[in-house]
Order: structure tokens, then sequence, then C-alpha cells
């Protein structure tokens, strides 16, 4: 870190994100880290070895998106049914014995879609997690004196227990871990004993400590002094109705984190995040149905896929790997000021219904529901009595009512939601009303699919 009233924690290296001077540098890291995973890590060796050829026939970007298909859930799930559940002989053959050696901590995703992940951490990967971390922690605004209350799950969770590692060099601020385990009540009370003025944790949690703040304080959520909400895990903080509400309800800055290595902006209007990691990570678009390359230009939208050009430390997007997570990339200027291509999350790939064709992404849908604050708790299921993505119509939606509106006004209001969602996501769903604080509230991620057909 520079001088405080510097814009970039990295002067030297984020004025040139997304240049062509960083292009050049991305090409030579990228050759030098595939020579590395022949070298280390027998999966992707099995991956160059299939695909017929040598880490040394990779000369440019376009030799390296033709020669390696990328990889996901579904080719691990594949690794996992030849090996099995040993997880150390798993993990050996993923991340290789070298990086395996330098394991320092142990995390798994959330396991909401199946099997947990495992997360590991290597010591290696330490000091880029918080140089990424840095940068965005910087860009938000987090400065010497701030206090980040920790609301992620703590046990196992990728997005807990690291954050204080990540932070450990960021200089003057105070790590409170209250973890998502405590409960709400307990996260209101530790947020205001401690002093708290910066919450980390999902958007459903976020919104669900504003119904709860006044039962369990006697006041409004806006009262606890949080100055900046960074929110990550799932879908909320870069829809737009649901960032305002946030907005206004704390009286904070909302920042979206994740899904990659980047952060947004504090622009009035929602840009995406900015990719911050161009000298760690070549990130790449693949089409969903093709999964050939998509060219990384503004607008263009498909799957991300990641690649490290640091594998000693890398994870997940070691070569080529992909959480199926479809982005939405803006390379003109943001009008923040701030450096680096821009994406949107438009969904997860896993998670896109087809209604008559149409694909349908929950986040979508949440957006619709949060633009009715006033008659709407903003909590709904999307109900599925067949696996997805297919839905035979209507899409059948629960949604809560606010306790504003009475049960003479629920025609009205459906009309009025079916039409707006038919004019944004071609959809006129099936309504079940229900009161507020019916459906279950959760510190953690919020499942928004309930699946009938497991029952």
């Amino acid at each position: 870190m520079g001088n405080i009233d510097n814009q970039y924690w990295n002067m030297s290296i984020e004025p040139k994100l997304n240049s062509s001077e960083m292009k050049a540098y991305q090409l030579q890291k990228l050759k030098e880290a595939l020579r590395w995973q022949y070298e280390f890590t027998p999966y992707n060796r099995k991956r160059f070895d299939d695909a017929g050829v040598k880490p040394e026939d990779i000369k440019s970007f376009e030799d390296f998106a033709q020669a390696i298909p990328a990889a996901g859930q579904e080719e691990l799930r594949e690794v996992i049914a030849e090996i099995g559940f040993d997880m150390d002989k798993l993990m050996n053959y993923i991340f290789g014995e070298k990086r395996m050696k330098d394991l320092y901590l142990l995390t798994t995703t959330s396991g909401t879609t199946g099997i947990p992940t495992p997360y590991p951490n290597f010591r290696a990967a330490l000091s880029d997690a918080q140089e990424i971390m840095s940068r965005a922690a910087w860009r938000m605004g987090i400065r010497p004196g701030d206090r980040i209350g920790l609301c992620f799950g703590l046990s196992m969770h990728a997005a807990g227990t690291p954050q204080l590692l990540w932070f450990q060099n960021y200089p003057g601020i105070t790590m409170v871990p209250i973890g998502a385990e405590a409960g709400s009540e307990k996260i209101l009370q530790f947020i205001k004993l401690f002093g708290v003025n910066v919450f980390s944790g999902t958007p459903s949690l976020a919104l669900h400590l504003i119904e709860k703040c006044p039962e369990v304080l006697s006041h409004p959520v806006r009262e606890l002094g949080i100055k900046i909400l960074l929110l990550g895990a799932e879908p909320g903080a870069g829809i737009p109705e649901v960032r305002k509400k946030l907005e206004e309800e704390y009286g904070a800055k909302v920042f979206d984190l994740g899904a990659g290595y980047g952060c947004s902006c504090d622009h009035p209007v929602y840009q995406g995040m900015h990719w911050l990691a161009d000298d760690l990570a070549y990130y790449e678009l693949i089409d969903p149905e093709t999964k050939k390359p998509v060219p990384v230009e503004n607008g263009a939208t498909g799957i991300m896929v990641g690649t490290s050009l640091h594998p000693e430390a890398a994870v997940w997007f070691d070569m080529r790997f992909t959480m199926m997570d479809i982005h939405q990339v803006f390379t003109d200027p943001c009008p923040c000021g701030f450096s680096g291509f821009r994406y949107k999350i438009v969904g997860r790939a896993d998670d896109m219904l087809k209604v008559k064709g149409v694909p349908v992404y929950p986040a979508a849908v949440e957006g619709v529901i949060h633009s009715f604050q006033d008659q709407l708790t903003g909590s709904f299921r999307i109900v599925l009595d067949e696996p997805p993505p297919r839905v035979v119509p209507p899409l059948k939606l629960k949604i809560e009512f606010t306790e504003k509106m009475t049960e003479a006004d629920l025609p009205g209001l459906e009309k009025e939601v079916q039409e707006r969602m038919h004019k944004l996501l071609k959809i006129r769903p099936a309504i079940t009303w229900l009161k507020s604080n019916t459906l279950e509230r959760t510190t953690k991620k919020t499942q928004l699919l309930e699946k009938n057909y497991e029952k």
C-alpha cells in the first residue's frame, strides 16, 4: 500500500489492467504455467495427453482455447467416479503432490448443488489471495480503523475462515469473526457490541437482518452504523432492486464480490464487477452449448473459464476450469473511472430453467420480485415438479406479500407481477401467495429452488 490518497492499492499493476501491455505479460506467464501444470499435476497432464498436445505446442491464447477443453463440475464428478471418495488420493490427483505438500487450510463449497467441493488453501496462495482482496477492499473504501464483521459461514465455508488470512496484511483494520452459524440474533448483537462498520456475508442474510434488527435491538438496521456491505456467494448485490433496498435500509454502500477475482464499484448504477487479477489469472468465455470460445468483447456473454498464471497457488481456476457461472462482460471504460474490464453474473448454467424454450435464471426472477418493495417481502421459491432445465409451463412460484397487503389486494398484485415478468422475462408464472415470514430464513446461502421431485 502506498499513500492513503492513492486511487489503487497496487499502483504499479492496477492501472495496467485490461491493457495490451498486460496481454503480453499474460501470454508469457501462461506458457510458464502450462509447463508447470504438465510437470506437476496428474489431472492436467492427462488433459494435455487426451488432447494430443504438449505445453510447447501452445504459442498463443487461440492455441490454448482450441487445444484444451474447459473442465468443470461434470468432469470433476467423472474423476470422483473413477477414484472414489478417498479425499487425499483425489486431491493429490487433481492438484498434484507438490501443491498438496504446501497445504495449509482445507475448506469446501456449501454443497448446495450436490457434493461439497474441496477448496484447499496452499501457503503459496496466501499472498495472491491477500493481494486480490486488498485491491478489492481498497476500491470499496475499507481503510485503517474499520472493523469487518465476518458473517459468512466459518465452518468449512470457502468464503469464511480464509478471509481471516486474506485480510491479515491489510493495515489498521480489525476482523470480527462472528460467523453465519451464530444466528441472526447473535450477529446483530455482536455487530453492535464490537462496533462493526463493514458487514461481510450473503445478500440474503443482509436482507434478513433488516427484518430482524427492530425485533432484536429495538431500532432499524441503519442505526448500526454499517458503512459498507461486502456481499457474495449468491446473487443479490448485483440485482439493482436488491442493491437499492440494502443501501436505503442500511445507509451503506453495497459491493458485489466473487464469481472470479473481482468486485463492483460504487457508481450509482451497478456496472458489474471489475476484474482485478489480470496479472494472476487469465479470463475466458465459452459458449454454454457448444463450449467454443467467445471473444471477450463489450457485451459478450458466456460461461466464465479461468486459468491461474501462478499455478503453485492455484485451486480451481488452475487450467481452463469453470464454476459454470454465466458472465456478461464490458470492456469499455467504466464511468466510475477504475481500471479492469467488468463482468455481470447472468446466472449459473446449472440453474438455468427453460420455459417454452425461454431461458430463465432464478436471479432474474429475484430481481423482478424485489422491484415490488412495498408489496412483497422479497422471499420466494421456484417450485419444480420435475428435474430442470425443462419446465412445463407455467413456472410455479411461491411469493410472500408484506403486511401492508390484504387478501383483496392480491388479484391485482398478481396481475401486475405477471405482467412485469412477461415484459422482462417472457414468462407468466403461476403464483401461490404466502403471508410474511412464511418461508424459512437462513443466515447462509438461500435455496431458491423447491424440488418436489426429490421428495
